[in-house]
């Protein structure tokens, strides 16, 4: 990884304009403090946002909104506009809420593959092939998969033929109990 991280480092120095960089727009050679801003804005309110839509206060929050605008339906008379005043806004906190969610989701699951692949790579013995398992088509996928669940089921035979049925399945169970605890 050390080399992977060597040769990124070599590719786009620190100091390089964003015009240099292959790939990049021309708005962005142009602009490339304005673009880079309105990226890290867009990633710290996306990051806020996401943390805050979890909190039970959040959730708290839409109830209470949604308590009040029942209780005044028959202020209004349960009209189309007191109708169309949560639809509006739900709609529009939905339609929103996709993208910033999808950002976290995408810069969660990024961050998570660089990690998965920093330790299969550290791992004597390890496929570093896997590393990069995002990258296969679905077909690849499966067939990994497989591969990987008949290695499962082979590895489960054989601590059962070494230590029995009964202990083995203690070992497993140790292992779970020691995985749901991290």
């Amino acid at each position: 990884m050390k080399a992977v991280r060597k040769s990124a480092s070599k590719a786009r120095p620190a100091a390089a304009p964003a015009s240099s960089v292959k790939g990049e727009t021309s708005s962005n050679a142009v602009h490339p403090t304005q673009s880079s801003s309105w990226r890290h804005w867009f990633e710290q309110f996306a990051r806020t946002a996401s943390h805050a839509a979890g909190k039970p206060a959040a959730f708290f929050a839409a109830v209470t909104i949604i308590v009040v605008w029942l209780i005044s339906g028959p202020i209004f008379g349960f009209s189309d506009t007191w109708q169309l005043v949560i639809n509006t806004g739900t709609t529009i906190i939905t339609f929103l809420m996709v993208f910033l969610l999808q950002h976290s989701q995408n810069r969660d699951t990024m961050a998570l593959q660089v990690k998965l692949g920093e330790l299969i790579i550290a791992l004597k013995g390890a496929h570093n092939a896997v590393a990069t398992a995002e990258d296969l088509s679905e077909e690849e996928l499966a067939e990994l998969h497989a591969h990987h669940a008949k290695q499962a089921a082979e590895t489960l035979r054989r601590l059962e033929a070494t230590h029995g049925t009964k202990a083995a399945a203690a070992l497993i169970k140790k292992a779970a109990d020691i995985q749901t605890r991290h």
